[in-house]
């Protein structure tokens, strides 16, 4: 594990304590204008109201010790007014805050979410991009508003201690400077301990995701049959407990540290509050000041120095959590490629597509000179490869597992940017094309597909969401995916809540939400590319068959990739690759391919013999 960043002095902290401020309160102001600026108002009322009680406490003294009960009644009825004043600003604080952070947390969620959509696959194979992700979301809910809420109670800290060093200064300028230092050394050190718990969290942030990752395979559908049978389940707790105890250590002594020494400076304040405290006393006892001067000063060194404790203190709250906002934007700050700024070419029609044929353009798909590889390894997935695939042709790719027939499909629909080289479509460059065109375009089974945890009717309907509600491109769909017998067995059709994370739910079988997943994909008519990348690895032969039979009426004048280990499905390919080491070794027609005698034939051979 990496050693956490060098500490910055106090003076860099400091700056850094407002870095991120403006950002995050144009994230506050967008989300709801009209509370923060509610809430603004309401934190100067309530900076303003405690200066009115502590001059109204002084003026009772006075009026009782001057034996004035006219004016002792007026000034208590005054007080009572601006306390219950004071304690509607505070509930009404309250509520907007409330509010504000439900706000903001689900639009800052939101926008993590929105940038999510944008990163590129290789993003989310990269270990650093999910730290990141982790960070961001980790605080999303709750640092924003800690960060409005520390810099709204900055000011109302400033304006509470004007006014109470106003009060103080008119008694002595001593009591104002011994005020401001008594309250120094506690807060240097909460900006540094807030400083150690930032390092502290971001330093475990993988190890925070391990954690996670152990209680999603304890607690998940998905891993429950491998932890019993496999009898996994204790030793992956174990880990999880050895894990967390790790983390709590961490924390009890970081917490501890943060009490024991927030004691001890605190002590400091107190002294230095007691001393003047004592000064006020000897002064009123001698006469220089009257009891209602004493309870004012009083109040305001004692309200005075919590106001500017709590200043220094929130700077370094501030910094702490500028720390953590700068997870969030350099999270929203990833660089992507996802076409937003590329050409956009529109989706050919038939018409179009004559007249570019007349006039000599290639059609179909290109690979020039394409490598790949992927985030942090050094051995190429694909090397060098060039390849033609006519359009309408339809294309088997077999080999290995691990041969590069699935990156070969990734950077087909542009999952990924080749590594050297590039990707033609219908004679232009993939970068060049508008990417919802071009996915809508291809039709895609992978074989690892989603099972969402929704409706029969959002399973397939994702595959064309425009078109959820088509009910006649529904059936159709799920007829050519083999999906009917699926679907009849439904207590409710297609509004059958499918999986058993849900209430009502149905789960499926393999084999069946096999057949879910190749509906999806058949909804996507429009599409002249599909790919099939082991689609029918859970169904058995027969239904196999029927799958691919369905599927070669269907692709008729489309071009089409298959991934498949299943000779029987091979064979039906116009054209047949073979790849091994991210390189095409064979090429040709089943029966070309057996005639060889090379690799393609052995394979067979060793798959025929299985069979008989």
């Amino acid at each position: 594990m990496a050693e956490p960043n060098p500490k910055p002095n106090l003076l860099v902290r400091l700056r850094g304590s407002f870095e991120h401020t403006p950002r995050t309160l144009l994230l506050l102001f967008r989300s709801a204008k009209l509370a923060a600026i509610t809430l603004f108002v309401l934190t100067l009322a309530a900076a303003v109201l405690p200066l009115g009680v502590a001059y109204a406490g002084k003026a009772i003294v006075d009026a009782v010790a001057a034996h004035s009960r006219e004016a002792t009644l007026r000034w208590v009825l005054i007080e009572l007014a601006l306390v219950a004043a004071l304690a509607l600003v505070q509930r009404g604080m309250g509520l907007l805050r409330s509010l504000i952070g439900a706000r903001l947390g689900l639009d800052i969620n939101g926008a993590i979410l929105e940038k999510a959509l944008t990163l590129e696959l290789r993003h989310f194979e990269e270990p650093q991009v999910y730290d990141q992700l982790t960070r961001a979301r980790r605080e999303a809910s709750s640092r924003p508003l800690a960060m409005v809420t520390e810099t709204f109670g900055i000011v109302q800290s400033l304006v509470t201690l004007a006014g109470y060093g106003a009060l103080l200064f008119r008694w002595s300028g001593f009591a104002v400077l011994a005020l401001a230092l008594a309250s120094l050394p506690g807060a240097i050190a909460e900006v540094k301990l807030g400083n150690l718990a930032f390092r502290l969290r971001n330093w475990r942030s993988p190890e925070a995701r391990k954690l996670n990752y152990l209680e999603y395979v304890l607690a998940n559908d998905a891993h429950a049959k491998e932890v019993k049978l496999f009898g996994i389940g204790p030793l992956l707790l174990d880990r999880y407990r050895a894990l967390g105890e790790k983390f709590y250590r961490e924390d009890r002594a970081l917490a501890v540290q943060r009490a024991g020494l927030g004691w001890g400076l605190s002590l400091l304040g107190t002294g230095a509050f007691y001393a003047c405290y004592a000064s006020m006393a000897l002064g009123a006892a001698s006469g220089d000041l009257t009891l209602g001067d004493l309870v004012l000063y009083g109040i305001s060194f004692r309200q005075g120095q919590q106001a500017f404790q709590s200043i220094l203190s929130s700077l370094g709250g501030m910094y702490e959590h500028n720390l953590y906002m700068s997870n969030l934007f350099s999270y929203l700050a990833i660089p992507t490629n996802d076409g937003a700024s590329a050409p956009k070419i529109a989706l050919p029609d038939v018409a179009k597509n004559e007249a570019d044929d007349e006039a000599g353009r290639e059609r179909g798909i290109r690979f020039e000179g394409v490598s790949f590889r992927y985030p942090g390894q050094e051995k190429l997935a694909l090397a060098k490869l060039d390849l033609f695939v006519p359009r309408g042709q339809s294309v088997a790719l077999v080999g290995h597992n691990g041969a590069g027939k699935t990156t070969l499909i990734k950077l087909l629909t542009r999952l990924y940017a080749p590594t050297e080289g590039r990707i033609l479509l219908d004679g232009k460059d993939l970068v060049d094309w508008d990417l919802d065109a071009l996915r809508r375009r291809i039709g895609v089974v992978f074989q690892d597909y989603n099972r969402y945890q929704l409706t029969a009717r959002e399973n397939v309907g994702f595959g064309s969401t425009p078109h959820m509600d088509d009910a006649a491109r529904l059936s159709r769909a799920i007829t050519r995916g083999g999906a009917e017998e699926v679907l009849s067995t439904l207590p409710s059709g297609l509004d059958t809540q499918l999986g058993r994370w849900f209430k009502d739910g149905t789960e499926l079988s393999g084999g069946q939400w096999q057949k879910v997943a190749l509906a999806r994909a058949f909804m996507r008519e429009e599409a002249d590319v599909l790919v099939l990348d082991e689609p029918t690895a859970a169904l058995d032969a027969e239904a196999e068959h029927a799958v691919f039979e369905r599927f070669r009426k269907l692709a008729e004048g489309r071009t089409t990739f298959v991934v498949s280990h299943r000779f029987p499905t091979v064979r039906m390919a116009d054209r047949i690759l073979v790849i091994d080491g991210g390189r095409v070794i064979e090429e040709g027609t089943h029966a070309e391919l057996v005639a060889q005698d090379g690799r393609y034939a052995r394979m067979f051979a060793l798959q025929a013999e299985g069979y008989r």
